[in-house]
């Protein structure tokens, strides 16, 4: 136990990824106090968010592209440098430079109706008491795994993204990477240079994107994902509103054909894959680069889903329980001046606004 166990906050910040970062940065521009008013919490063993978890070969160079958090750049990354480093290292010097004492490693168990109207946030902490809650908690933790008729009997190595070790643990086998996102052609062009065959398989027809990702097409990409949790459905992936970044390594992966499709198999056999037209491929490894899912089971009794399957936002705010807010900036206690922020109730983009990202 220790002295924060049961105390009362207005915020409680669940994340210290790219969006809790954010939210914090902005709680705190507001004039609310770290420990006093607002706290964050985070389950992961330092900072960086998920990409501390990031395989060692996913270099900084190969990232697609780095939002800033809001107040601090991020400058001369080393491009031959892991992401995981890179961006691990940037968020430790944010929470140490804004001062957001974040508390880690906490689990967050559930987050339920508490005592005169507030939130009671049960965490491996103790119970923290809280007006609002911002859910920051990313998808990472939550692999998806889709199902498929004979999948049990696969006699070969089946993996996910989540737990994929680099390159050199594919050497001389044969590969089926299956999904049609960035990490899935990520994953088949490293593989490519060391296995002794891939086949590549999505759902649907992958979509190459020419030109860059301007902010004119990131708003476009915002207000597609904004059009579904407004009616309470689930958001699709992130390439299905962005597509994939036709690279010259993605040009030459495809006119060498690593980056030839194939259609979603129609089952699992003990040695590999096939169709029901009759076409087989054999394998050793299945790799399943099929997305992850939001990690919200913690706000369960909070009964915030709707019969789509998702939680209906209204802005940014939870429409069933508009405690589950990253909007909340009422203030309790002004803080001392800080010349590393910006002065106290300056304009400012949105917490949102300042965490899109393209894995």
């Amino acid at each position: 136990m220790n002295e924060f166990v049961t105390r009362e906050v207005d915020v409680v910040v669940v994340g210290a990824g790219q969006a809790g970062l954010s939210a914090a940065y902005h709680l705190r521009r507001a004039g609310l106090v770290p420990e006093w008013d607002f706290v964050v919490l985070d389950h992961s063993p330092g900072p960086g968010g998920a990409w501390q978890f990031r395989w060692p070969s996913l270099t900084y160079g190969k990232v697609h592209a780095m939002h800033a958090l809001p107040g601090m750049e991020l400058t001369g990354a080393d491009d031959a440098r892991p992401s995981s480093e890179v961006i691990g290292a940037y968020f430790a010097a944010y929470e140490e430079r804004f001062g957001l004492r974040v508390h880690r490693p906490v689990r967050v168990a559930a987050v339920r109706e508490g005592d005169g109207g507030r939130l009671a946030v049960e965490t491996s902490e103790g119970v923290r008491s809280a007006r609002a809650l911002i859910n920051a908690t990313g998808t990472w933790d939550r692999p998806f795994w889709p199902r498929h008729p004979g999948q049990e009997s696969f006699r070969g190595l089946q993996l996910h993204t989540a737990d994929y070790p680099g390159p050199a643990a594919f050497a001389g086998r044969r590969v089926v990477v299956v999904g049609g996102g960035a990490s899935g052609t990520q994953h088949l062009m490293e593989i490519a240079g060391v296995e002794a065959a891939t086949t590549w398989v999505t759902r649907r027809p992958p979509v190459f994107r020419e030109g860059p990702f301007d902010e004119d097409a990131g708003r476009t990409a915002v207000a597609l994902v904004e059009e579904r949790v407004r009616r309470g459905l689930p958001p699709r992936s992130v390439v299905s509103v962005t597509g994939l970044p036709l690279t010259d390594a993605v040009r030459r992966a495809r006119e060498s054909g690593v980056l030839d499709r194939l259609p979603m198999f129609d089952r699992i056999t003990p040695t590999g894959v096939a169709w029901d037209d009759g076409r087989t491929v054999e394998a050793d490894v299945i790799l399943w680069a099929t997305g992850f899912r939001p990690v919200i089971g913690h706000l369960a009794p909070l009964r915030l889903r709707e019969p789509g399957g998702g939680i209906r936002v209204d802005g940014t705010g939870a429409v069933r329980d508009t405690r589950v807010s990253p909007r909340e900036r009422r203030r309790r206690r002004m803080p001392p001046a800080d010349p590393r922020l910006p002065a106290q109730g300056a304009a400012g983009t949105s917490w949102a606004s300042r965490c899109t990202r393209a894995a």
